[in-house]
């Protein structure tokens, strides 16, 4: 299986990844690239697999992505093939903490071994909040992620499930739950 949590950012879907984490250890992280500059408290190859545009350019040329996009200041982010597939072929379940066109290019690729979770923020300005104390944005980079908002909330609705998050504890419970299902 594997479970997909989206959400627009600042709406809480990495605490939450990270809360599912720790309840399920077997579980396997899917650890997406990215051309983006590092932030001072992330692990390459455990937050991110930071690489260079050229690196990232060439693998697209060569089909070793999933999806991949083009976004916030210019910088790529994308879920490689080889990784999700061998965790499936050993039966093992993946979480993924991704965009919403990245999480409905899985869902079309992998069909109902994907299921779909949105993280539904309580408002955007709670939204620009979180991000502006999280302190890793530019000004220019945060009015980038705030545009973004309005079409990310729209595609909620073609997600197999939406969590409310407007308290974390119950938002975690609740992805818990979803998940509970289906292992």
């Amino acid at each position: 299986m594997l479970f997909v949590f989206s959400a627009p950012s600042g709406s809480g879907k990495t605490t939450i990844v990270r809360e599912i984490l720790k309840l399920h250890t077997e579980f396997i992280f899917s650890v997406s690239a990215t051309t983006r500059t590092k932030r001072e408290n992330e692990t390459d190859g455990k937050d991110y697999m930071f690489i260079t545009k050229e690196d990232f350019l060439q693998k697209i040329e060569s089909g070793d992505f999933i999806e991949y996009e083009l976004i916030y200041d210019n910088n790529y982010y994308g879920t490689l093939k080889s990784g999700v597939d061998s965790c499936l072929k050993q039966n093992k379940k993946v979480l993924f903490d991704i965009d919403v066109k990245g999480s409905l290019a899985i869902k079309k690729l992998y069909g109902d071994k994907a299921v779909l979770i949105f993280i539904n923020p309580p408002d955007k300005d709670s939204v620009r909040k979180r991000l502006e104390k999280r302190g890793s944005e530019t000004p220019e980079t945060l009015e980038i992620r705030m545009k973004r908002f309005d079409f990310e909330m729209e595609k909620k609705e073609e997600f197999d499930y939406v969590v409310n998050n407007d308290d974390i504890t119950k938002a975690v419970y609740e992805s818990n739950k979803i998940i509970l299902k289906y292992i």
